[in-house]
């Protein structure tokens, strides 16, 4: 690494703040990467220790009435088997995963009409009474429903922007608009969820200088989540492949975030382990401090395809919940016996000459 990319991750490290220009220079790094991925963990373990939070995913329909180009559950993606879970369904998958050890419960989703505001709430108020967060990610909806299910006793809700580049996402999500994402987010804030949103990190047509400025339109917000997922072509939707891998550009955007923000929760995300093998190892030991392991049963994992070639589709929940954990002993981290939620910390910033 050159001399001013030191600068800029001392600067990061100590101010936790960079301008546009500053995160682009890292992004556009290619040599030597272990110092800004070494620096990223070591504030990661600053300010939130060495517990990894568990957070179980259950995806309970591959429905969607959205037509994104990059996402295998696109509507008009007819080489996909749909499935739907009912509601006592999706409450018992979640006592199972409270058993498990599990102190949060994701529930993820296409955007699934079929859910509607009265079957949300009852989801949602009987998973409540189980003592478990709950995180929600079931698309756009209105201020009403995000209202409801805040006032039935959702804790967290995650929306990724996917880009921040209005021709981009233009391009990409058909029949959806950039500021109606982005005012779903604020209305996510004005309601007193902890905000989850992220990107989407090797989209056709992206470039560094619009990831850059994605990074700081989630620090803006502010988000108490980031997920940050690597692009993996999908040949059942019409976009095209780039043939290329983003791991490492995922890693990279990743630790800037925990450069950025160091006291939010950042998950070490499938799709990395997907690209790379023990990707989640590699993200927890670069700034990561959550796994969602698989808490869907087996048989509908399959169809819950966003992109194809997903890690652990064969395996049981009670193996993923075992499997993770003796992972994450591995790097001599352990598994947080709380819920989770986000510590907001001091964060002292200064002025680097």
């Amino acid at each position: 690494m050159n001399k001013n990319i030191n600068f800029i991750l001392n600067k990061a490290a100590r101010c936790h703040n960079l301008d546009e220009e500053e995160i682009l220079c890292i992004l556009e790094e290619t040599e030597n990467l272990k110092r800004l991925f070494s620096i990223a963990d070591k504030v990661r373990k600053k300010y939130l220790g060495d517990e990894v939070h568990l957070r179980a995913l259950i995806e309970f329909s591959n429905y969607c009435k959205q037509n994104c180009l990059y996402c295998g559950l696109r509507r008009d993606n007819r080489c996909l088997t749909r499935y739907r879970i009912e509601p006592q369904e999706i409450i018992e998958w979640t006592k199972k995963a409270k058993d498990w050890g599990y102190k949060t419960i994701v529930l993820q989703s296409g955007e699934d009409p079929y859910y509607n505001t009265d079957k949300m709430t009852k989801i949602i108020s009987n998973i409540k009474s189980l003592d478990v967060a709950l995180t929600l990610s079931v698309g756009e909806k209105t201020f009403e429903e995000y209202k409801a299910y805040r006032d039935a006793g959702a804790d967290r809700y995650l929306l990724r922007i996917e880009t921040t580049n209005e021709t981009l996402y233009n391009r990409l999500d058909p029949e959806m608009s950039l500021k109606n994402r982005m005012q779903c987010i604020e209305n996510i804030k004005k309601l007193g969820y902890e905000v989850g949103s992220g990107i989407i990190v090797g989209l056709p047509g992206q470039t560094l200088e619009s990831i850059a400025k994605d990074i700081i339109y989630l620090k803006s917000i502010p988000v108490d989540m980031a997920g940050i997922g690597p692009f993996i072509y999908n040949p059942s939707t019409p976009i095209e492949d780039t043939k290329s891998s983003f791991f490492e550009l995922s890693l990279k955007v990743m630790a800037v975030l925990r450069l950025l923000m160091p006291d939010i929760n950042i998950p070490a995300t499938t799709a990395m382990e997907t690209l790379e093998s023990n990707g989640r190892l590699i993200a927890l030991q670069s700034g990561a401090n959550v796994v969602m392991p698989n808490a869907t049963e087996t048989i509908y994992r399959k169809h819950y395809e966003i992109y194809p070639g997903k890690i652990c589709l064969a395996d049981s929940p009670t193996y993923c919940r075992v499997c993770i954990e003796n992972k994450i002993k591995s790097i001599n981290r352990y598994v947080s016996t709380g819920k989770g939620f986000r510590v907001k910390q001091n964060e002292m910033y200064c002025k680097a000459n």
